[in-house]
């Protein structure tokens, strides 16, 4: 790493897409400070699974990804376990890291990456209130009266970004009238390397392999249709118990073994794709930028993937050149787009498919998925083909390991 500081960039939220940008940033040079309003991290839900590209990246910034999460091949099936579509990645890519994705708990990736963070670069306890572009820097004020000035503003505060309001204005979220319940279970020998994402007629329940803390285990979830003005159920064991009748053994297993604590329930919500992210000398990654139903299971992925193609466009101009600095926040923007557009409107329409869809017509739309190739086509080989391509944009790298000072 160069001892040569390339500029100041603010960041804005230290969630997966915060922290990723953080570490991508400072191995490339650049002095950093991550800015979050809690008084601690806390990760924003419990189960996730990441794709291979993501988990490329947090290797190339510098996280320990040794034992991350347990490998998992995935595939799409019937409620009775009727084989639909398969993910199918070449040897090579199943081999390094471990089949479709791998599973973990949220805040294992969160510890893994807090852990990488050099010591004063994270700023705990800093609501953004205010933001000033004078076209040479950004001066960000804060609640507790600090403020701040950068070469770059990058806001990765989540779907309720203040950073992106402040740019392009309130835009009401799209609520996608899904819930999901999602809990997980330990196990005290390894799981089967299998995950399967099944559907009834209304209702995905849905399971796969985890590894947390050296410590093997499942994850399963239960998605439908809501009405988000109704409350939600009180007893979440026995919701996910109801809904799971009629699918595998195997997955009402997993259910009844999980302890009541290990649940957790949210709607599902997202924004349409914005056409414009970076304005002057700030920009957005992450669920400010795009955030993406779990239908895609790659919400937290894009914010990483994010994080590191925008620290590389940055490194490729002066910070102190204003129009450089517009020229690379576009480029970046514009390569990350087609990406993000297409992973999140995929989920918001495939939700839509599964579980609103009109009653007459779910059945017609079973038939096909039992008896025609298109599941596997549209899912099974168009996620693998979009995994590999965004492999191919990530550079073979070492492991980032920062200069360690010695004493004096």
């Amino acid at each position: 790493m160069s001892t040569h500081i390339k500029g100041t960039i603010a960041i804005v939220g230290a969630g997966p897409g915060g922290m990723a940008t953080a570490l991508a940033a400072i191995r490339l040079g650049f002095e950093v400070m991550l800015f979050e309003r809690a008084a601690e991290i806390k990760a924003a839900g419990n189960i996730l699974n990441l794709w291979p590209p993501p988990q490329k990246i947090l290797k190339i910034i510098g996280v320990d990804t040794n034992d991350l999460g347990a490998p998992c091949q995935t595939f799409f099936e019937r409620y009775d376990g009727k084989q639909r579509a398969e993910v199918i990645l070449p040897d090579e890519v199943v081999r390094e890291y471990g089949g479709g994705f791998i599973g973990l708990l949220r805040w294992g990736l969160y510890k893994r990456m807090l852990d990488a963070l050099p010591p004063g670069v994270l700023r705990l306890g800093h609501n953004l209130t205010g933001i000033h572009d004078d076209g040479a820097k950004v001066r960000l004020t804060f609640a507790n009266g600090q403020t701040f000035t950068a070469d770059i503003l990058v806001g990765a505060d989540g779907i309720n970004s203040f950073v992106r309001k402040t740019l392009w204005g309130d835009e009401p979220i799209r609520h996608q009238r899904l819930h999901l319940v999602g809990g997980y279970l330990f196990l005290d020998s390894p799981p089967e390397g299998k995950g399967v994402i099944a559907h009834n007629r209304t209702t995905q329940v849905s399971y796969t392999p985890i590894r947390h803390d050296g410590k093997w285990g499942y994850e399963w979830w239960v998605l439908e249709a809501c009405d988000p003005s109704q409350p939600p159920p009180a007893d979440l064991l026995s919701f996910s118990r109801e809904r799971a009748a009629g699918f595998t053994r195997k997955v009402r297993d997993l259910i009844d073994a999980t302890p009541a604590k290990h649940l957790q329930r949210w709607e599902i919500r997202d924004r349409p794709p914005l056409k414009q992210w970076s304005k002057g000398r700030t920009t957005l990654v992450g669920d400010a930028a795009h955030p993406t139903s779990p239908y895609a299971a790659y919400g937290a992925g894009m914010s990483i993937e994010d994080g590191y193609f925008l620290a590389r466009e940055l490194d490729k101009v002066s910070l102190s050149d204003t129009e450089a600095v517009r020229g690379a926040l576009q480029r970046f923007e514009d390569r990350r787009k087609p990406h993000t557009a297409q992973v999140s409107q995929g989920a918001f329409h495939t939700g839509r498919m599964f579980h609103h869809m009109p009653r007459l017509l779910r059945p017609l739309r079973d038939w096909v998925f039992d008896n025609t190739p298109l599941l596997q086509k549209f899912v099974g080989d168009a996620m693998p083909g979009h995994i590999l391509s965004q492999l191919a944009e990530i550079e073979d790298a070492p492991p980032f390991r920062p200069a360690v000072l010695s004493a004096p």
